[in-house]
């Protein structure tokens, strides 16, 4: 982290035995540090972070801190132990997926008699529906990390997630206000390039340089979203 960067610290939320659980500033960690910091990490995921520190990024909503924990207490063994990031979050998903469903979240989602959730009901509020038909909804986060897919983070579409219904953006509620348009515009970008044809991968990295750029020049992202559709 460089010096004339401010810690991304707001307040240390937990202990367990050696490790110090942190809520973070996860806007300021996307804009100055690493654009692709998630909902929570730990220093074998993001070497910034100062080992046995679990850093978990300010949630607007609902609060997952407990499943994120749970995460990342078998994530950093596992690679501290010298295992692969890919085999130690399949061991880690496994152990928050036995959590989030105690919790009861599932069912949430599920209409009686029917076995697979609905999409719908993760609908928190229509933030817009646009000239081409796309609706962008709010959506809860958390329940959609419990019943679809553990990874969301941030937002999403229908062209990458197959739960997500066709012709629908999602915001996850977990980001915070200041910051969703900077999210926004990394799915609308990535969404209508991929419908040009580009493959996911580059899509989501010129995205994400976009993203970044209006991250740090915020009185270009109106124009940046008009170019998308968002009119």
């Amino acid at each position: 982290m460089e010096d004339s960067l401010k810690p991304p610290y707001l307040q240390k939320d937990d202990t367990r035995g050696d490790y110090q659980v942190w809520i973070v500033d996860g806007a300021y960690i996307r804009g100055h540090i690493d654009e692709e910091f998630t909902n929570f990490g730990q220093h074998y995921r993001y070497p910034y972070i100062p080992d046995k520190e679990f850093w978990i990024d300010r949630e607007a909503e609902h609060d997952e801190r407990l499943f994120f924990i749970d995460h990342l207490l078998v994530e950093h063994d596992l690679m501290a132990k010298g295992a692969s990031y890919a085999d130690a979050i399949t061991k880690a998903d496994q152990v928050e997926r036995r959590v989030r469903r105690k919790a009861g979240d599932v069912r949430k989602v599920t209409h009686q008699g029917q076995e697979l959730p609905d999409a719908s009901a993760v609908h928190e509020r229509l933030w817009k529906k646009l000239e081409n038909g796309v609706s962008v909804w709010i959506v809860n986060g958390r329940l959609v990390r419990s019943a679809f897919d553990i990874d969301y983070t941030a937002g999403g579409h229908d062209h990458v997630y197959e739960f997500v219904p066709e012709g629908e953006v999602w915001i996850d509620d977990a980001i915070e206000e200041q910051e969703r348009g900077f999210v926004l515009l990394h799915e609308l970008h990535e969404r209508n390039r991929m419908i040009e044809g580009w493959p996911y991968s580059k899509a989501h990295a010129e995205s994400s340089r976009l993203e970044y750029h209006c991250r740090h020049h915020p009185d270009e992202l109106h124009d940046a979203l008009a170019v998308e559709g968002w009119a």
